[in-house]
């Protein structure tokens, strides 16, 4: 049977370059919200973004369980940021049977600012779509941000 592999860590970590080589390596089929909601919203979902983000996940969980049930392996490209979004997500797959595995993306300080530094370099200069984060939101989403327990992580990505 097929299965699950949700990608954690911090926000321009490496997650989506990470997802897409997963997905050719495995013929899996990436689902990520951010493309969704880049697709619908551009930059734009404002005081809305946070009750849309909940939508697509639950939309994203329900369309994971088609693909997986017909023999598609899927990969989750949105970040699993908190122990609760991870303990949701591994309870949701397993009261469907389904085979579920975390992978993280570990990064040093030093590497993830210049990784966020070139994205917002990238979206600046029209290369890329993704969300620009600026400091104030760089700082919100560290601190949102809860490293995986051990026992969490199926495979530890280091960079």
């Amino acid at each position: 049977m097929a299965k699950v592999v949700m990608i954690c860590g911090k926000i321009s970590c490496g997650k989506s370059t990470y997802a897409e080589q997963m997905c050719i390596k495995n013929n899996a089929v990436l689902l990520s919200v951010d493309e969704i909601m880049l697709a619908l919203f551009d930059q734009n979902a404002g005081d809305k973004h946070d009750e849309y983000v909940k939508r697509v996940k639950k939309f994203l969980f329900n369309k994971s369980i088609g693909l997986i049930k017909i023999g598609i392996d899927v990969i989750l490209d949105w970040g699993f940021w908190t122990k609760c979004d991870r303990k949701f997500a591994r309870e949701f797959y397993r009261t469907h049977d389904i085979k579920c595995e975390l992978h993280y993306i570990d990064i040093d300080d030093e590497l993830w600012k210049l990784r966020l530094n070139k994205r917002n370099n990238l979206i600046l200069s029209g290369k890329t779509d993704s969300y620009f984060v600026d400091d104030n939101l760089a700082k919100k989403f560290n601190s949102i941000f809860e490293i995986p327990d051990r026992d969490e992580i199926d495979l530890w990505v280091r960079f």
